[in-house]
């Protein structure tokens, strides 16, 4: 049978009220983008980020959408301030049905040069706020035995390269995370749902933002997809009940060929990962960094890569329809065996 749209997720439609979803990271980049495409359906959001100017946009374009947002500010690395923000959105816009764990924090350096506490700031933005999220959502959620958490992961999850050793030793941890959760569910026999979509390289802010020691301007790994294309997949992945999703066929690979070949893929990126990360320009003197603080500027959901980024991914279409096409598939074989029994 193909994939029916979840009951958590349909639940507040079901009841005559609109979607209720929390998003972490919501103010650029992937969240940004990710709020926008929940807001054109008519979700009313909560909003999570550090940047109180760039929330404060973000509550505009939802309401231009026709939809209600409350923004706020809260640095997901502090579980009392996740908390507090679950707390608000329940308060002022009704009980939650998808909670997206989304906001990250990296340094774009090799080990060596990366500081302890820039490691630990990585690691309790990106993991750690992402376990604080999943535990308030699971808090409200439980109890009602509905909801569904999105948590945004990357083929970084499953394979390590250079220069990005705090953000895919976080992945990896969240990945790690959620298939404990994911038993502990199952066990209980309970309906909240969890799942977990692995993104491609992606034309977000953060190469213009992130901490870097780098000689030369940071970048994503190419083939680079537009933030649009991970939004619509994370709001079909709360919608559906699917394990994993992955986006884009980088990330197929990058995931096939970690578990296939792991020592072929370590020399590789130890010749071109990287020149592969790097433009040529230098990076600026006196340049701004999230880190520790959010910087000012509304940078809305793109960065810097629209010449070069691809605006939709074939391998979603398809592995969204994958249940559809594996009844099309059969349905052609059987086809083709009736002839051939016809023609003996």
């Amino acid at each position: 049978m193909p994939e029916q749209a979840s009951a958590p997720a349909r639940a507040g439609a079901a009841r005559g009220r609109p979607e209720i979803v929390v998003v972490a990271g919501a103010s650029a980049g992937v969240g940004r983008a990710t709020v926008r495409r929940f807001a054109r359906d008519g979700a009313h959001l909560g909003l999570l980020a550090r940047g109180a100017e760039r929330l404060g946009a973000a509550v505009r374009e939802v309401e231009e959408a026709g939809g209600r947002a409350v923004a706020i500010p809260t640095d997901v690395s502090d579980p009392e301030a996740v908390e507090a923000a679950a707390a608000r959105v329940e308060a002022e816009l009704g009980p939650v049905d998808v909670w997206v764990n989304n906001a990250m924090a990296t340094v774009y350096a090799t080990v060596a040069e990366v500081a302890p506490d820039e490691f630990r700031r990585a690691t309790e933005v990106t993991y750690l706020g992402s376990v604080w999220g999943t535990m308030s959502a699971l808090r409200r959620m439980r109890p009602r035995d509905r909801g569904c958490i999105v948590q945004v992961g990357s083929a970084l999850a499953y394979r390590g390269i250079p220069l990005q050793a705090a953000y895919c030793g976080a992945k990896h941890a969240l990945q790690g995370f959620v298939e404990s959760l994911r038993t502990e569910l199952l066990h209980e026999g309970s309906n909240v749902h969890v799942t977990m979509v692995q993104l491609p390289a992606l034309n977000t802010p953060q190469f213009s933002w992130a901490r870097t020691k780098l000689a030369r301007k940071p970048q994503p790994l190419p083939p680079i997809f537009q933030p649009e294309v991970a939004a619509e997949a994370i709001v079909w992945a709360a919608r559906h009940r699917r394990r994993e999703l992955h986006v884009g066929w980088p990330t197929v690979k990058t995931v096939a060929a970690s578990k296939l070949a792991p020592g072929v893929a370590d020399r590789y990126l130890a010749r071109t990962g990287y020149e592969s990360q790097q433009r040529a320009e230098p990076v600026e003197e006196g340049r701004q960094d999230n880190l520790f603080d959010p910087v000012s500027g509304d940078y809305g959901a793109h960065g810097e890569f629209d010449e070069r980024s691809k605006a939709r991914s074939l391998q979603l279409l398809l592995t969204r329809n994958r249940e559809w096409l594996a009844l099309a598939a059969g349905a052609g074989l059987a086809a083709a065996a009736l002839l051939a029994r016809d023609d003996a």
